[in-house]
Order: structure tokens, then C-alpha cells, then sequence
């Protein structure tokens, strides 16, 4: 290989890192390394002057190394891979020195900034002289498209892909779609009937030529990559295998069981039901309680398993507003009744539902505050001969009064929770859960649908409790994707990825038992592990653990990270 020939960009950022750190002095100083042959300073490296700037000196320089010191590699590591392929140099022949997240924007002493900057340049010179190119791969895409789950994410989602002529195959694990939007009476704020959108949806989709549905169907197992995947479920007592490129699970959630919570009574007084099985009187049109009689005074408690350290630490997020459309809905059905809404924090979020909770405050509804962790309601049996069934004991925070709500029917407005089965179903498609077995999204605000396994895509309450317009943004913003990658027939793969030397490889297999996706199988004849190229994902777990060392890592080869630590750590 060629003498490396390195050029140093030292970028201001405007004043973000001028501000703090002497970038002139940084590219001066960086012209005394060795196999340095140029190094500059400007003011917005990662605009197009900057840029071209780059590439005129890879070009007039012979320079087949770029050491860029800016800002986060996460923003602008691509745009300068770019400006290198541009300028006819291997993308993968770039390092970059972060100087600003990790300088200029946590430090207050120039000094200090400036000689932190550049040893971290320095340190980035010094391990991109073990640089090596590396050559992009591609992976064609099967134009199918796997969804496990049919409710309303699930269903929308297959809508989308197969309207745009490509075959979905829709998997549900009950016996209907509609998930549960199909039992929903009302939505909020504007009191539309569920059944009007959502029959005409299911019908469609069964009537789709581009949809195979399955109910009562269980996806058992998962392989492949991105482009190439193929499942085994269960349907009717049969197995069959599905071959596809992209899978979307919009799998939901399900209610929480309060039975757990002794101040609610849940299973022991008659008349405490959740939220879901109150919703279901609400659509058969008959608010009764066991006994047959109309219920007077109605109590309707908050945040039931949820916002609380022994349940679940999270906000439910639609609860609150649910609720309020129970106190409209019964104030409508039951005009003479006493309706009571007993919440922790009031939190109608989404469009029009500040002002439905405005409206309701006018309709006669009382609403008492109460504190999560040290004064939960309570619900005792009335004494005979009282005018109601039972009583709701509340210390009222906004009052300082304890307070006995009378009440005939208590509304549990129950906390919403993974499926059972998710972990179950993320291990299968290689995606991670966080502790409330919700999957966990490659990045909350900037790629909210993807997951950290390419071609897998979540969507939906099985990421976090939504409402009804959010699951259809994030289902037709997860098909969108898909579509994308069929549209483009091919799809490039990480290129930094574990390889293994046969040689040095002991065949212990401990490997294969860490590698969070799959990646690695074993060769029994030469009795070696082996890495799948398009499965790795390169986070360098298995480098980590092999004790033989025969494991390294395109890209960030222990080399490169040793000759970085030595120059940060080991030079006075």
C-alpha cells in the first residue's frame, strides 16, 4: 500500500467552535505529525466551498487520507465520505475528530479546549494511517412484504404497500381484524364513529389481491436479512414458509389487568370495570350495572397501573382523553347522573383535545386531584340503606380535603402494556424491547420507525402507547419506507462489519451466543465460526469476547482503536 499522504481540516463551525478552541493553531501544530501534507482551517467545512475545498486537495495533494475535525461524525460523516468519493478516494479513507460536542460546546477554558482538540486530531491522525479501503456491498429486495398485526397500524400499513401493487402478507393472531379500534365506539375529540372508517378498511383488505390474511395465525420463526427474509407460521394445524424482503410489526398493545391494585377492588365489587369493558357497554348502547339498574353516580379513576413506580413508571398517553369522552359520552346517555373524573394529571394532548377537556368541565362534571404515591383512592362498600353502592375515599390535593365520592359503576381507566409475547417476537426479527416490552426504534426523533436491524420496521402502539392518528402516521410513514426499498430494486449494507480469521479461530462458539442479531453460524467441517456479512451490523460484541483474537472489525480494527487510544493516552 502507498505511503499515506493525510490531510488535516480543521472546520469553525461559525463561532461553535471557534468560540472556544484556536483552530489555527490546531492546523498548525497537526503540520508537524508525520505523513501530514496539509492541514486547514474553514469557517463551514461541511458546506460546498468547504467541501470542494476537500476535494481540490485530495486531487492537486495526491492526498489518500482526510482527517475532518468538526462536529458530531453522526451529522456530517456522510456528507464528507461524499465530498472523498467525489475526489476519486475510497469513502472509508476519512476520520473524523469530534471538536465541538466534545470540546468546544462542554469546556469554558480556551486553553484547555484548544489542547484537548489537539490531541483528539492527533489522536485521529494517528489511527488513520491504518486506514484500508473498503468496497460497498448491496443486497437485492423481494418486492414482498411481511405485517404481523391487524389492527389499525397493520391494516393501513398493508393498504398502503399493496395499493402501490406489491404483495403483503398480513398476519393476525385472533380471529378478526380491527385489533383494538374494532371495539372502540367513539373517537376523541370529535366523537366519530370507529365502525364508519374501520369496517370499510377490513373489507378492503380482505377484497385486496395484493393481501394474503391470515388469522389465527402465529409467526414461528425468522430468518434472513433485509431483502431476503422467509418466516414459518402456523395457520389451521398447517405450517407454511413465506419469503419476503421487509417485515413491519404493528403488533399493539393490551390493556392492563388492575387486579394487582387492593384500593380498586377490581374483581371483588361488581361494578369496578376498565376502561375496555366499559367501552363495550358504550357500543352495544346499554349502560347497566350487574344488577340491571342504571347507575346514578359514576366515578372515573386515572391513571390506573400507570404513572406509578409499583405498576408502570409511563404515561398510557390517551388515557386522560379517554376518559373525558366517557364523561361526554355518559353526561349525553345519562343526563341526570353525577359524574366524577379522578385524575393524578390531567394530559389531553393531540389536536382539539385541550378543548374537549375545556368543554367537559362545563357539562357538569367534577373533577378531584389526587396524588399518585401517597394518597391513591379507595373503594369501599356503602353501608345499607345509602343512596349509592359505593364509596370512593379521595384525599383531594387541590382542596386539601378528603373527600367520599358516592358511586354506583367505577371506571378503571387501566394503563396500557406490551403483548406477552413481544419479546418473543423481537428476538425473532432482531429487535431490541426496552423494560416495558415496547420495541425500541433506531431513534426517537430522527428514524422513529426503522429499528437498529435493517429491513425491520416497527410501528404503532407496540412501540409506545399512541392514539388512533398516530398509529396511522407512523403505519403509512413505515410503508413509505418499504416502498422505498423495493422501488430501488437493490439496497447497500453496513461495509463495517466482523470478519474472522479462520486460522486463529478455536471454535468455541462463544460468538454465536452474544451476537444480539444472528449473525454468526459455525462451518462444522473446518470448525470455525462465520460471519454473515449482511446480518452484522459491526457493534463489535464478538471482538470484544474472543479470547483467541481471531475476531476484528472492518473499519475499527483494534489496531486502528489501539494506535488511537496510545496517541491520547500514552504521549506526555
Amino acid at each position: 500500500m502507498e505511503k499515506p499522504r493525510i490531510g488535516v481540516y480543521v472546520c469553525w463551525c461559525g463561532n461553535n467552535i471557534a468560540k472556544m478552541v484556536d483552530v489555527e493553531g490546531v492546523a498548525a501544530e497537526m503540520m508537524n505529525i508525520p505523513n501530514v501534507v496539509i492541514s486547514k482551517t474553514y469557517k463551514y467545512m461541511c458546506s460546498d466551498p468547504g467541501q470542494d475545498l476537500i476535494i481540490k486537495d485530495i486531487k492537486e495533494n495526491r492526498l489518500n487520507r482526510v482527517v475532518v475535525s468538526a462536529c458530531s461524525p453522526r451529522i456530517h460523516e456522510l456528507t464528507f465520505r461524499k465530498a472523498l468519493t467525489k475526489a476519486g478516494l475510497n469513502p472509508y479513507m476519512l476520520q473524523m475528530a469530534n471538536i465541538r460536542e466534545h470540546v468546544s460546546w462542554v469546556h469554558t477554558d480556551k486553553a484547555e479546549a484548544t489542547s484537548k482538540s489537539k490531541a483528539l486530531v492527533a489522536a485521529a491522525i494517528n489511527r488513520i494511517n491504518f486506514h484500508v479501503p473498503l468496497d460497498e456491498r448491496s443486497v437485492t429486495i423481494h418486492p414482498a412484504t411481511l405485517v404481523i398485526g391487524g389492527g389499525i397500524t397493520g391494516i393501513t400499513a398493508a393498504l398502503e404497500i399493496a395499493d402501490a401493487g406489491k404483495k403483503v402478507y398480513l398476519v393476525e393472531n385472533t380471529d378478526k381484524l380491527g385489533g383494538h379500534a374494532a371495539n372502540v365506539d367513539l373517537t376523541f375529540p370529535y366523537f366519530t364513529s370507529v365502525s364508519q372508517f374501520m369496517n370499510p378498511l377490513i373489507k378492503r383488505v380482505h377484497n385486496h389481491k395484493n393481501i394474503d390474511v391470515f388469522l389465527n395465525t402465529e409467526v414461528k420463526e425468522i430468518s434472513g436479512y433485509i431483502g431476503n427474509f422467509e418466516t414459518m407460521i402456523s395457520y389451521k394445524d398447517i405450517e407454511r414458509k413465506i419469503d419476503f424482503g421487509n417485515i413491519i410489526i404493528a403488533s399493539g398493545l393490551k390493556a392492563y389487568d388492575p387486579s394487582a391494585i387492593e384500593n380498586y377492588g377490581y374483581g371483588i365489587f361488581p361494578d369496578v370495570i376498565t376502561s375496555t369493558e366499559f367501552e363495550a357497554m358504550l357500543k352495544s348502547g346499554i349502560i347497566l350495572k350487574k344488577n340491571g339498574e342504571t347507575p346514578e353516580n359514576i366515578a372515573i379513576i386515572h391513571c390506573v397501573g400507570s404513572r406509578n413506580s409499583n405498576y408502570h413508571k409511563y404515561c398510557s398517553r390517551v388515557c386522560c382523553t379517554v376518559a373525558l369522552k366517557f364523561a361526554n359520552q355518559l353526561r349525553s346517555a345519562l343526563p341526570d347522573s353525577n359524574i366524577y373524573e379522578l385524575y393524578s394529571d390531567m394530559r389531553s394532548m393531540s389536536k382539539g383535545c385541550e378543548e374537549m377537556y375545556t368543554a367537559s368541565s362545563r357539562r357538569r362534571i367534577m373533577f378531584m386531584m389526587f396524588d399518585q404515591k401517597n394518597g391513591m383512592p379507595e373503594i369501599k362498600n356503602a353501608d345499607k340503606g345509602d343512596c349509592c353502592d359505593m364509596y370512593v375515599d379521595v384525599d383531594e390535593l387541590l382542596s386539601g380535603e378528603s373527600v367520599r365520592v358516592p358511586a354506583d359503576m367505577v371506571i378503571l381507566m387501566t394503563a396500557m402494556e406490551g403483548q406477552d409475547n413481544a419479546r418473543t417476537t423481537g428476538q425473532m426479527a432482531g429487535i431490541s424491547l426496552d423494560a416495558n416490552r415496547f420495541y425500541i426504534e433506531k431513534h426517537p426523533k430522527l428514524d422513529p420507525v426503522a429499528t437498529t436491524t435493517n429491513g425491520v420496521f416497527i410501528a404503532g402502539s407496540c412501540n409506545s402507547p399512541k392514539d388512533f392518528a398516530d398509529c396511522v402516521s407512523q403505519a403509512r410513514a413505515a410503508s413509505a419506507r418499504v416502498l422505498s426499498l423495493i422501488s430501488r430494486g437493490t439496497v447497500n449494507i453496513a461495509v463495517a462489519t466482523a470478519y474472522i480469521n479462520g486460522v486463529l479461530c478455536s471454535g468455541c462458539k462463544m460468538c454465536i451466543s452474544v451476537c444480539p442479531y444472528t449473525a454468526i453460524g459455525f462451518d462444522e467441517k473446518k470448525n470455525v465460526s462465520v460471519i454473515n456479512d449482511v446480518l452484522c451490523q459491526g457493534c463489535g460484541t464478538c471482538v470484544a469476547l474472543c479470547r483467541s483474537k481471531a475476531i476484528d472489525l472492518n473499519g475499527c480494527s483494534t489496531k486502528q482503536i489501539l494506535s488511537e487510544l496510545s496517541e491520547l493516552l500514552l504521549k506526555e
